[in-house]
């Protein structure tokens, strides 16, 4: 009987997945895989956060395994040892594997070909399962990859999609003896420590449900509340779509069928996730180095990035933008773009300083949507726009006018009414001797002017 390995990645999910699909239909049996491995630790990838939604989604996905006669193996180790280990001992003809675009990504993939084929074995890399449109599918003539979000969004609306693919009624393992598996709880081992308290529950089941259940409070009013920051309107799929507990082409589907100008706004907010792993697919080291450089100098004020850290700017939007993140392990778009631009722009602090923070606590953290949306916003990279500035007091009166949001993620403030939340400082001496809340920690006009003339002088 021949065997095929599923290697699951950045696709935790039974429905429409591509790599078990495509192995349960090459093979008689079918090993579905997942290495643990040890080297994410010291780059710093794996952190409280993913781990503990990580171990939710593998939880998850071996129960539903289970459920279909099969089981997740779970191995500790370098990736392609561990892979080529496994297909030795089951004599597994091929290994599927779905597609990557970092770095990592690649490496993995280049040493897992070279591996298989010394041993005489196929390694199937499969397209459009991390995201709707697989990176390089769409390009400009003569170039690898699009630079602007508008163009390539009208060449992503014109690519056709894949049907979504059912989930498999049966999986068949084969029984190897003494090919044991580690307890899906091995993953832990990867960043010890406690996760956020307001972190969600992983997996594929948990993502479906807050999908339905969004689909049908959500979607139609998505395009009018999508940056109302009080009303907390986002779908929050980033960390199931980061894990492939839900399938990015399946979500396009169910938004155009739904229709609207809600489905319409969510299916654009899907196409930015796409044009970012495209970018990252094409320039791998935009993961750290300028897409466009600006000739910037960026300060390192230790003080003020610690201030920013904690959420004690003095800047209450910012601060609870930040608060949120610290709590949630994820924070609402609008305000990472606030809280982006006032780091990179307001402070002229290194973009790549706000990406690291935020990778060690976002749960849906990738290294395509946080960098490039770091640069984005930093003007390094594909904004048309490099140099605009957001002020926090304007966006606080267009996304959170009556200080809602503000209230409830700073405490120190719940007692200020009304807009006056937003300028803690311009209080009654008696009322602000009361608060414990600091004062501005940079004038804005002044980090306007500062930003501007170290971007004229760069």
């Amino acid at each position: 009987m021949s065997t095929s390995i599923a290697v699951f990645t950045s696709d935790l999910r039974l429905r429409d997945n591509p790599v078990l699909h495509a192995a349960l239909r090459s093979s008689d049996r079918v090993v579905p895989l997942f290495v643990v491995d040890r080297r994410l630790a010291k780059t710093g990838f794996a952190v409280p956060n993913r781990v503990a939604f990580l171990v939710d989604a593998l939880a998850d996905l071996d129960a539903g395994l289970r459920e279909r006669g099969g089981r997740l193996m779970v191995v500790k180790g370098d990736p392609v040892a561990e892979i080529r280990r496994v297909a030795e001992r089951t004599d597994a003809d091929e290994v599927h594997l779905a597609g990557g675009v970092s770095a990592y990504a690649g490496r993995r993939e280049a040493r897992l070909l070279e591996a298989l084929e010394a041993d005489g074995r196929r390694l199937r890399v499969h397209g459009a399962v991390v995201t709707a449109v697989e990176p390089g599918e769409v390009v400009p003539a003569g170039k690898d990859h699009f630079a602007v979000f508008t163009p390539y969004f009208r060449a992503w609306q014109r690519a056709e999609l894949r049907t979504p693919l059912a989930a498999p009624r049966a999986v068949r393992v084969p029984e190897v003896p003494g090919l044991r598996s580690e307890p899906v709880s091995a993953v832990t081992s990867l960043a010890p420590g406690s996760p956020s308290p307001g972190l969600p529950e992983g997996g594929e089941r948990a993502g479906r449900r807050r999908f339905l259940a969004w689909r049908r409070s959500g979607l139609r009013q998505y395009a009018d509340r999508l940056d109302d920051l009080a009303g907390d309107a986002t779908s929050r799929l980033s960390p199931y779509l980061h894990f492939g507990c839900l399938s990015p082409v399946e979500l396009v589907h169910r938004a155009k069928e739904a229709g609207g100008p809600g489905a319409d706004a969510f299916v654009r907010q899907l196409a930015w996730r796409d044009f970012h792993h495209q970018v990252l697919a094409a320039r791998p080291d935009a993961a750290h180095t300028d897409y466009r450089a600006r000739g910037d100098r960026w300060r390192a004020n230790d003080a003020e990035i610690a201030a920013w850290k904690a959420g004690r700017t003095g800047y209450p939007l910012v601060d609870a933008g930040m608060r949120q993140l610290r709590h949630e392990g994820w924070m609402h778009n609008r305000a990472r773009l606030l809280v982006a631009s006032f780091l990179t722009k307001t402070l002229y602090v290194d973009w790549r300083i706000g990406a690291r923070h935020f990778l060690d606590l976002l749960v849906d953290g990738d290294m395509a949507n946080n960098q490039l949306n770091w640069q984005w916003v930093a003007g390094t990279g594909t904004d048309t726009r490099p140099n605009r500035v957001l002020n926090p007091l304007a966006q606080a009166r267009r996304f959170d006018p009556d200080g809602a949001y503000v209230r409830r993620w700073v405490p120190e403030l719940a007692g200020v009414p009304g807009a006056r939340v937003h300028t803690p400082w311009r209080l009654p001496e008696a009322e602000r001797d009361l608060l414990d809340y600091p004062d501005p920690i940079v004038d804005l006009d002044a980090g306007l002017a500062r930003f501007r003339q170290a971007r004229h002088r760069g």
